[in-house]
């Protein structure tokens, strides 16, 4: 079973510390490229989010966004620290007994100063257990979606597959008239000249033209390689590249049928494969 690299899954959760979700659009790309989006809070998991991708992808351009919305809170509570506080207004004391003028403090501004006010240390541990829980369950919704995408991509394949077959068989079938044609087009063309031929001289020129159009190798290849993409189609693990490499080699062996051609049968043939193999190559293209 095959995987597209094209989807999208959303999830969201409420949790005791506010909302969280996650968005992950995949799309098709060479190789694994995870950008990720990640608010402050969880900025520490980066890392873990990576290797959890890394983990369930192997292949796409992956964008991965994280929203989180805390939970409103009411009165804001304020710690001061009041050893930090009496020393700072002690030393204002100071500054201001040397000073002949000195305006009164502003208790906004000593509340301004760095250790006056204790910061609240939050705990976001629970916070990015949730997150990455809630990732786990995006990043199955995504794998779902993307072989569901696969197997759309799989029948498409096989048809094209079928298709292809037949068109080997058909060629197989001409060749046999091809040569009668060809060994008939070389007596009458002899006949025109009104001249005895040598039939030893006849039938090596014969031989010459029948290797020169032998396309039995390249019907044999073109079916091997058909074959081979049906067995990768049934394989587990991902299999885009070596799609990728088998479209390459049945577009060889399609020009290679199309070059040889003496008949507008067999050139039609391969204008048909050609037309198959690239829409083939369109779909691979997007397979993880």
């Amino acid at each position: 079973m095959i995987r597209s690299m094209t989807a999208f899954a959303r999830r969201e959760v409420n949790t005791e510390a506010g909302v969280l979700s996650w968005e992950i659009r995949s799309l098709n790309h060479r190789y694994l490229e995870p950008g990720l989006r990640l608010p402050e809070e969880l900025r520490a998991a980066e890392a873990t989010v990576r290797e959890r991708l890394g983990k369930r992808l192997s292949r796409g351009k992956v964008e991965c966004t994280c929203r989180y919305r805390p939970v409103a809170s009411g009165a804001v509570p304020v710690d001061i620290d009041t050893d930090n506080l009496a020393r700072l207004l002690s030393a204002c004391e100071q500054v201001a007994a040397g000073l002949p003028v000195a305006e009164p403090l502003n208790p906004l501004d000593i509340l301004r100063w760095p250790g006056v006010l204790r910061e609240n240390v939050v705990d976001t541990e629970p916070l990015v257990s949730s997150a990455l829980a809630l990732l786990d369950q995006t990043l199955d919704d995504l794998v779902a979606n993307r072989a569901r995408e696969g197997e759309k991509i799989a029948v498409l394949l096989q048809q094209r597959c079928e298709a292809m077959s037949d068109l080997v068989v058909r060629a197989r079938e001409m060749l046999p008239d091809i040569r009668v044609a060809l060994r008939n087009r070389l007596e009458s063309r002899l006949a025109e000249l009104d001249m005895p031929a040598d039939p030893g001289r006849l039938e090596q020129e014969l031989i010459l033209q029948l290797q020169k159009i032998d396309v039995d190798e390249e019907m044999d290849r073109l079916q091997h390689h058909i074959e081979e993409v049906r067995r990768v189609l049934e394989r587990t693990e991902p299999v885009g590249r070596r799609l990728d490499f088998l479209m390459q080699e049945l577009n060889r062996e399609a020009n290679t049928l199309g070059s040889k051609s003496v008949s507008s049968e067999t050139t039609g043939i391969s204008v048909e494969l050609k037309v198959l193999i690239e829409q083939m190559r369109e779909q691979v293209q997007n397979v993880e």
